[in-house]
C-alpha cells in the first residue's frame, strides 16, 4: 500500500475524483482518413523478431497506403516482408484535456510497383526526419480505420 492509500484510509486526505475524465466519441470512417491525411508524423507498432516494436516515423497517404521510407539496415527493415501492424496518428492538448487519436491496423510490406516507386520518390511528405539513407520504402495497406475523440474539441480540426 502507497503511504498515500495509509494516510486516505486514515481521513487525512480527502478522496479525489479525477477532474480529467472527459467524454469520448467515436470518429467517423471519413474523418479518421481525413485526420490521417492531415499528418506527416505517427507511430508504428509490430511483433518484431526480438519482441514488440513501436517506431515513430514520418508518412505520406498515397494510393490507399500509408507509405514511409527507412534504411534496409535498420530494425523498420523487417517489413519488407508482409507483416500485420498497427500504426497511430494523434493530437492531444493536455492543458483543456482533449483530443483525438486514430489507430490503422493493417499489412505492411516493400513497396514494389515501379510506377508507385517512381511517384514516391518525387513526393512532399514523405521525407524521413531520421539521417542516413533511407532509399527503403515500406507500404502499409490499412484493412481496419478506427478513431475517438475526447474533451471540449468534439469536432477535429483537419487542418495541417
Amino acid at each position: 500500500m502507497t503511504q498515500h492509500q495509509v494516510a486516505q484510509g486514515r481521513g487525512e486526505f480527502p478522496a479525489r475524483r479525477s477532474s480529467r475524465r472527459q467524454a469520448s466519441s467515436d470518429l467517423s470512417p471519413a474523418d479518421c482518413q481525413a485526420l490521417l491525411e492531415s499528418r506527416s508524423i505517427g507511430r508504428i507498432g509490430w511483433s518484431a523478431g526480438d519482441g514488440p516494436q513501436i517506431f515513430p516515423i514520418s508518412y505520406a497517404c498515397v494510393a490507399d497506403l500509408i507509405v514511409f521510407r527507412t534504411s534496409p539496415f535498420g530494425v523498420l527493415s523487417e517489413l519488407v516482408r508482409p507483416a500485420q501492424v498497427v500504426f497511430e496518428v494523434d493530437e492531444l492538448d493536455e492543458r483543456a484535456h482533449s483530443g483525438w487519436s486514430v489507430i490503422a491496423r493493417g499489412r505492411a510490406q516493400a513497396v514494389a510497383s515501379p510506377a508507385l516507386l517512381t511517384h514516391l520518390w518525387t513526393l512532399d511528405g514523405a521525407e524521413p526526419w531520421a539521417a542516413g539513407t533511407r532509399n527503403l520504402f515500406i507500404g502499409i495497406e490499412v484493412a481496419r480505420l478506427s478513431g475517438r475523440s475526447f474533451g471540449a474539441h468534439r469536432a477535429p480540426s483537419t487542418g495541417r
